[in-house]
């Protein structure tokens, strides 16, 4: 089985320690570095190459900014999960912003983390619903359209091109609702939500459901269901 290279990045040493050896007790892991300073983060970064990067620091804070900087100046295809605790929900915003392709709170379960992991590396974008959900509720009490959204997506508004069943799909995909809770909820099975959301990023310009969950904020179509 091919190997996830993983760096972590926290100033907690016993976090770090104790993360380090649940990963690399994986079969299918191996735990590159772990770094404690934005300097060594960076260095171990570029000469690694991680197929994983995670990240303990707040997104706002100026070592993350650097590590995010790092990844995008040398065009690395390392992916970010940031690590964040149960008291930084103002910063999933950002961290967003920044880029990365997962969130997952530190007191997550060991299940759900190497879960997550293994989905973000597969290309997937990592959130549970409860995560999603503040996310949207933080955008959404931003201003929908002025919170940066517009520069990733744009401002034209093609929901016109949407079917009802579209419709109630890009607000529960807002919602944080997976694909098999949603063909649960919707009496459909999931290769039918699956093709309906090849669809709608098909008409609406979007590539993954973060940018579905963007531009519906943007276009006020996440409220309702």
């Amino acid at each position: 089985m091919a190997n996830i290279r993983i760096v972590i990045v926290d100033d907690n040493s016993l976090f770090r320690d104790g993360l380090s050896n649940l990963l690399d007790a994986q079969p299918d892991f191996q735990v590159l570095s772990a770094a404690d300073s934005a300097a060594t983060a960076v260095e171990q970064i570029r000469k690694g190459r991680p197929d994983i990067v995670l990240l303990g620091w707040q997104a706002s804070s100026p070592n993350s900014q650097k590590v995010f900087h790092a990844i995008q100046e040398g065009k690395l295809a390392t992916r970010v999960i940031m690590l964040i605790s149960e008291d930084a929900k103002d910063d999933f915003v950002e961290a967003v912003k920044q880029g990365c392709c997962g969130i997952v709170p530190k007191q997550i379960s060991t299940e759900l983390l190497l879960k997550s992991i293994r989905k973000v590396h597969a290309g997937e974008f990592w959130l549970d619903r409860l995560t999603t959900a503040e996310v949207i509720r933080r955008l959404a009490k931003k201003g929908g359209g002025n919170n940066g959204a517009s520069s990733r997506l744009g401002v034209r508004d093609q929901s016109s091109a949407l079917s009802t069943r579209e419709r109630e799909i890009v607000v529960l995909v807002a919602q944080g609702f997976k694909n098999k809770e949603m063909a649960e909820r919707m009496f459909i099975s999931e290769q039918t939500v699956k093709n309906h959301l090849h669809n709608i990023f098909d008409k609406l310009g979007v590539s993954d459901r973060l940018e579905l969950a963007l531009y519906a904020i943007h276009h006020n179509l996440h409220e309702g269901a």
